[in-house]
C-alpha cells in the first residue's frame, strides 16, 4: 500500500465539500420555517457538526467501520482513533491516509443527523434533540452504515450496492424522520389555516446551491480516487439534479406557478436519488433517475401535505426517504460493470437479481430505521420530554430555546 497524493488531495477536498453541506442544510431548512424559528432550525443542523463530530472520533468510526462482529456492528478496536493514522487502511481506501477516509465518512454521519431535524422543526425541545441525536447516531446510523459499507457487513456480503449513501444516509434519515414526526405530533395550528410560509426564500435557494455544490464531494468523493470513476459519478450527479429540478418546475407549473422553492427542492430530490447509483451507472442513466425522482417525490409531498395529516414539516421523508428508495432500486436497474467493475450489472444489463438485492436492502434498512427511531423517540419523550410547552411553541423556539432573534420587529 502506498499513498497517492492525487487521491489524497481529492478526498481532502471532498471532506470540505461534504462538511459545507451541513451549513447548506441549515440555510435550506432555516429559510423554510417561520421567522420565529429560523435560528433554532439552523442550530439543529449546526450542532450536529459539534456533537457528532466529537462522537465520531471517540467511538463512532470504530463501531461503524471497525472489525466486524457478526455482520451487524464494528468492534471497539479503533476507539479514540487508536490505530487510525497517517498510513492507509489495509481494508478501506488503500491509497489515502486512514485518517482522511475516517474524516470523509464522519461528514456523512454528521449530515445524516442534520437531515432528520427537518421533520420536527418549530416544536422539538433542544435538549431532547441532543439526547435523541446521540442515541440515534449510535444505535441506528452506525449499525446501518456498517451493514452496507463495513467490511463483512451483512448487506455488503449480500451484494447490496450503495455508492454514496442512498440507503445509509437518505433512506435512514427519511424513514427515521417520518417515525420521529409521528411520535412528536403536528405543530400548533397545522391544518387550521395558520400561516406557515417560508420566512426567507433566498436562504432556501442559497442552501440548495450549497448542497448541490457539496454533493460533488458527497458522490464523486465516494470513488475514493481522483480518476475516471470520480468523473463519471460527478457527471451523473449533476445530470440527475438538473433533470429533477426541471421536471419539478414543470410539475409545479401545471398546478400553480414555477416557483424557485420548487425547483430547488426538485434538485435535492434528484441528488438524493442518484446518490446510491452515481458510481455504478452511465451518466445518461441519471436523466431517468432524476425525472422519476421528481415525479415520485412531488406526489408523495402532496400526499403528505393534503391527505395524510402528518406534519413531517420539511418533507424529509418525501424527498430523502422516497428519493433514496427510488435511487436504491434504480441502482439495481441501471448499474453496469462497464462503469465500475467493483459493482454489478443491473436489470437492464441482464442481472435482475441485483434489483431484488436492492429491494431487500431498502426494506430491511427502512423497517429497522422506523422501528428503532420510534422506540428511541418514545424513550426520550417519557424521560425528558420531546416537545416544548404550548407557550414556548407560540413564542417561537428562537426566543424560548435560545434567547435569540433572527430579525427585529414583531414575531409571527
Amino acid at each position: 500500500m502506498s499513498i497517492s497524493s492525487g487521491d489524497t488531495a481529492w478526498l481532502l477536498v471532498s471532506v470540505a465539500l461534504v462538511m459545507l453541506m451541513t451549513p447548506g442544510v441549515a440555510l435550506f431548512y432555516g429559510g423554510l420555517v417561520r421567522r420565529k424559528n429560523l435560528l433554532s432550525t439552523m442550530m439543529m443542523s449546526f450542532v450536529a457538526l459539534a456533537l457528532i463530530g466529537v462522537l465520531w472520533v471517540f467511538y463512532g468510526y470504530s463501531i461503524t467501520f471497525g472489525p466486524d462482529n457478526g455482520g451487524f456492528i464494528g468492534g471497539l478496536d479503533w476507539l479514540g482513533l487508536r490505530g487510525v493514522g497517517q498510513e492507509p487502511s489495509s481494508i478501506y481506501a488503500t491509497t489515502v491516509p486512514h485518517l482522511a477516509f475516517m474524516m470523509f465518512q464522519g461528514m456523512f454521519a454528521i449530515i445524516t443527523v442534520a437531515l432528520i431535524t427537518g421533520a420536527v422543526v418549530e416544536r422539538v425541545k433542544f435538549s431532547a434533540l441532543l439526547i435523541f441525536s446521540a442515541l440515534w447516531f449510535t444505535l441506528v446510523y452506525s449499525p446501518v452504515a456498517h451493514w452496507v459499507w463495513g467490511n463483512s457487513g451483512w448487506l455488503a456480503r449480500l451484494g447490496v450496492m450503495d455508492f454514496a449513501g442512498g440507503i445509509v444516509v437518505h433512506i435512514t434519515a427519511g424513514i427515521s424522520a417520518l417515525a420521529l414526526a409521528l411520535t412528536l405530533g403536528p405543530r400548533k395550528g397545522f391544518r387550521e389555516k395558520v400561516p406557515m410560509e417560508p420566512n426567507n426564500v433566498p436562504l432556501v435557494v442559497f442552501g440548495a446551491g450549497l448542497l448541490w455544490f457539496g454533493w460533488f464531494g458527497f458522490n464523486a468523493g465516494s470513488a475514493l480516487t481522483a480518476g475516471g470513476l470520480a468523473s463519471s459519478a460527478l457527471v451523473a450527479t449533476n445530470t440527475s439534479a438538473a433533470a429533477a429540478a426541471f421536471t419539478w418546475m414543470l410539475l409545479s407549473w401545471v398546478y400553480r406557478r414555477p416557483s424557485i422553492t420548487g425547483i430547488a427542492t426538485g434538485a435535492i430530490a434528484g441528488l438524493a436519488a442518484v446518490t446510491p447509483a452515481a458510481g455504478f451507472i452511465e451518466p445518461m442513466a441519471a436523466i431517468p433517475i432524476g425525472i422519476v425522482a421528481a415525479v415520485v417525490c412531488y406526489y408523495c409531498m402532496l400526499f403528505r401535505m393534503n391527505k395524510s395529516g402528518i406534519d413531517e414539516s420539511l418533507d424529509v421523508w418525501a424527498i430523502h426517504g422516497v428519493g433514496g428508495i427510488w435511487g436504491t432500486l434504480a441502482t439495481g436497474i441501471f448499474a453496469t460493470v462497464a462503469v465500475n467493475p467493483a459493482g454489478a450489472n443491473g436489470l437492464i444489463a441482464g442481472n435482475g437479481i441485483q434489483l431484488v438485492k436492492q429491494l431487500v436492502g431498502a426494506v430491511a434498512v427502512g423497517a429497522f430505521a422506523f422501528a428503532a427511531t420510534w422506540v428511541l423517540a418514545k424513550l426520550v419523550d417519557v424521560t425528558v420530554g420531546l416537545r416544548v410547552g404550548s407557550t414556548e411553541e407560540t413564542i417561537g423556539l428562537d426566543i424560548s430555546q435560545h434567547g435569540e432573534r433572527a430579525y427585529g420587529g414583531i414575531l409571527r
